[in-house]
C-alpha cells in the first residue's frame, strides 16, 4: 500500500514538473480580460475569458465569455487558437502575440458573433494584457 501511494505521488509530481502556466490580465473600465497559456509535454493550451459589467451610467448589457483549446505554435512569440462554433461553419481564430511580460490578442470577425454574444471581445484592441507574476 505504501509503495502504491509513493508511486502515485511520484507520478503526479513528475507530470506537474513539465507543466507551466502563464497568466495575463487587462482591465479597461468594467471590461476584464484574462489569458492563460499552459504548456505541458509539448502541448500548448490557451484559455481566454472576458467579463463586462456595465456601470450605472452605461446602457450596454453585461456579458461573460470564454474560449479555450489547444493552440498552434507559430513562433516563440506567436500562438493561434482556432475553434469552430458548434453546429456551424464559422470559426473564431485568436492570434496571441507575446512580448516580454505583455500579450496582445487579435480576434477574427466571427468571434464576437458566434462565441462571445456581442459586446464582449476576446481581442485586446491593440492594448496589452500584463503578465501576472
Amino acid at each position: 500500500m505504501k509503495k502504491m501511494m509513493i508511486m502515485a505521488l511520484g507520478l503526479l509530481f513528475s507530470t506537474s514538473v513539465f507543466a507551466g502556466a502563464d497568466h495575463y490580465i487587462r482591465k479597461d473600465g468594467n471590461h476584464i480580460q484574462h489569458l492563460k497559456i499552459t504548456k505541458q509535454k509539448g502541448d500548448v493550451n490557451v484559455l481566454v475569458d472576458v467579463d463586462f459589467e456595465p456601470g450605472a451610467n452605461e446602457t450596454d448589457k453585461p456579458c461573460s465569455a470564454e474560449i479555450s483549446g489547444e493552440a498552434k505554435v507559430i513562433s516563440e512569440n506567436e500562438l493561434i487558437l482556432k475553434k469552430q462554433a458548434q453546429g456551424e461553419a464559422h470559426y473564431c481564430q485568436l492570434k496571441v502575440n507575446l512580448s516580454g511580460d505583455e500579450a496582445k490578442i487579435e480576434e477574427s470577425q466571427d468571434c464576437a458573433r458566434y462565441f462571445s454574444g456581442g459586446f464582449c471581445r476576446f481581442g485586446s484592441e491593440g492594448k496589452a494584457l500584463n503578465k501576472i507574476k
